[in-house]
């Protein structure tokens, strides 16, 4: 999907990362196997996973998933939670073991003046 797409309902989730070295294989595969569901799901729009490759900042993992509306994020978060418990995988335990520092939360654009 085009990067350019404008819809004036989206709600983008983002989540922050600082991830230690040792544990950056085992979180990308996690998000990986997320954002695979993710994007199968009504609703969503498009995902970015970045990785900080230079520069200051304290985060160095960042994912973005623009969802057509906070109704569309409202039906996929009991999807996910199913599936990471069907695995036997929780997010909060993953972070806490491996010393991750997660900023979570959802945004919308600000409307041009």
């Amino acid at each position: 999907m085009s990067i350019n797409n404008h819809h004036t309902g989206s709600v983008f989730r983002v989540d922050k990362f600082v991830v230690p070295a040792e544990a950056r294989d085992e979180i990308l595969s996690r998000v990986f196997m997320t954002h695979e569901l993710l994007r199968r799901q009504e609703g969503f729009v498009q995902d970015f996973l970045l990785e900080q490759f230079s520069g200051p900042g304290e985060f160095n993992i960042v994912t973005m998933v623009e969802w057509e509306s906070q109704e569309a994020i409202d039906r996929v978060v009991p999807i996910v939670k199913a599936a990471h418990e069907h695995i036997a995988f929780s997010a909060q335990e993953t972070i806490a073991r491996l010393g991750v520092k997660a900023d979570i939360a959802n945004y919308q654009r600000v409307p041009e003046v």
